[in-house]
């Protein structure tokens, strides 16, 4: 079987009025991140390292948080950053948790390698600031590092890891080896040896582990077939698992109902 390994990831020009999208997500998020800094409730551009793009913002409940919850962002590792995406905070903080954005180092000037120890270091530091339990969320690129935290080769340090209680991977890409055949990796520079080692349906999940493996049921069978993957190879390893495939939701909408703090995503993610 030939397959185009590009038209199978390529969301964008299999959904309708797909340019429309980042620009709503924008205004969206900025309209969230002013009500919560009038409100006090936000901690912005927080540095979590010393890399031009490690930082993150923490958003606020009113009174006591339950816990932290903490969301990383898409983008196949290469585009967007935190500030795209605040919005979708808005179903936690409405449920009492804090909620943490970070942004991370985009490829090529970081291999995922790199993105993943980022992404473990900011939980870091928002562990340190939030008390409770941990609760991580992902889309796509941010499925895989989300997955990736509670992996046993984790860079993630133990004190953080003890608290994880359960991981939503949204649309995640969680097998790394199909994207060695797509043009994106003249960016990604991924080879088969970091492709193997970052793939979370390869590694080992810690024990014990709660895992939400969520596509839309409109995606690319790509993203299906990844999100199903994930899902089945942990629960043969022991990990608690469950996959959801949302009706009539694609790569862009699927993620919306975070919005939503009575939503089963916002649900699932915070309980």
């Amino acid at each position: 079987m030939n397959t185009d390994w590009d038209d199978a990831y390529d969301n964008s020009g299999h959904i309708e009025g797909a340019a429309e999208y980042p620009p709503k997500w924008a205004g969206l998020a900025q309209t969230f991140r002013d009500d919560l800094t009038l409100d006090g409730r936000a901690e912005l551009d927080l540095a979590y390292g010393d890399e031009a793009r490690e930082k993150l913002d923490i958003f606020l409940p009113q009174g006591a948080a339950t816990g932290l919850a903490v969301f990383a962002h898409g983008g196949f590792w290469k585009a967007f950053d935190k500030s795209t995406w605040s919005h979708l905070a808005t179903g936690a903080v409405s449920r009492g948790w804090a909620v943490c954005l970070p942004s991370y180092t985009l490829a090529p000037d970081a291999r995922i390698s790199h993105i993943t120890r980022q992404f473990a270091r900011a939980v870091e530091f928002a562990a340190r600031r939030i008390d409770g339990p941990i609760r991580l969320a992902g889309h796509s690129a941010g499925g895989h590092l989300v997955s990736r935290m509670v992996c046993t080769d984790s860079p993630l340090q133990a004190s953080p890891s003890r608290r994880i209680d359960h991981v939503l991977s949204i649309s995640g890409v969680h097998d790394l080896r199909p994207l060695l055949r797509t043009t994106m990796n003249e960016t990604l520079q991924l080879d088969e040896a970091e492709a193997t080692s970052e793939s979370a349906a390869l590694c080992r999940p810690v024990d014990p582990c709660s895992v939400t493996c969520w596509v839309g049921a409109e995606e690319r069978p790509a993203f299906v077939a990844q999100n199903d993957l994930l899902a089945h190879a942990w629960e043969e390893l022991g990990a608690r698992t469950k996959s959801v495939h949302a009706p009539a939701k694609h790569h862009f909408n699927v993620i919306e109902d975070l919005c939503d703090p009575d939503s089963e995503l916002t649900r699932d993610f915070i309980g």
